[in-house]
């Protein structure tokens, strides 16, 4: 099931709905998506203005970028759905024996790692999303200055929600020394670009107040 092809109304639905997926890693990496498209849409209505002439060909390149991963933002709807099966099946696996105990534990803390890696995307794409629209922001039309705060508003909330379907696998896994270092790597993300996301944000605000 392709679910960056259904309708607004049916993803928000089976969002809400009790099917495992898609679930909060899904909704993280639309958010970023859209975040990333609103980014765009102020290279849109900057491109081809006598008055943005000197930084046309920057604004393009910013453009193609944000394309680029919006692209990627939308795959990774897909892919954190796809990641989640293989750790719904191990919880499925049979634990009578001795033997199927191990097992099951081996399968199921492979799968939580696994299940780690796609919240990390996210993460990074959404770091990238926040560096683009603070460059719309500072670039771009001036008529369309809100849009580019909205899209940091949309990408910071995104890098935040995906960061916690880390640390709910991290919690879990008995590899305690790989949860740290897992757990570091999103800290240091929510560190820097937490705070880039606000300055950009307050720079918005300020510029419309």
């Amino acid at each position: 099931m392709s679910y960056t092809k259904k309708t607004c109304e049916e993803f928000v639905e089976v969002l809400a709905s009790k099917a495992p997926t898609p679930g909060g890693g899904g909704a993280s990496a639309l958010t970023g998506a859209i975040g990333v498209a609103l980014g765009n849409m102020v290279g849109s209505l900057t491109v081809g203005k006598k008055k943005y002439a000197e930084v046309e060909e920057e604004i393009k390149a910013m453009m193609e970028a944000s394309a680029k991963l919006q692209a990627d933002l939308l795959e990774l709807v897909q892919k954190d759905a796809e990641c989640f099966e293989p750790l719904a099946a191990a919880y499925g696996m049979p634990k009578e024996t001795d033997e199927q105990k191990a097992e099951k534990e081996r399968v199921l803390e492979q799968a939580t790692k696994d299940a780690c890696e796609v919240p990390f995307e996210i993460m990074e794409k959404c770091c990238q999303g926040i560096d683009l629209c603070g460059e719309f922001a500072e670039k771009g039309s001036v008529m369309a200055t809100s849009d580019a705060g909205a899209g940091a508003i949309f990408c910071k909330a995104a890098l935040q929600a995906a960061s916690l379907n880390v640390y709910i696998n991290t919690k879990s896994l008995k590899d305690r020394e790989y949860a740290q270092q897992a757990n570091e790597k999103s800290d240091a993300m929510l560190k820097e670009y937490m705070a880039k996301a606000d300055a950009i944000i307050d720079a918005v605000f300020a510029a419309l107040k």
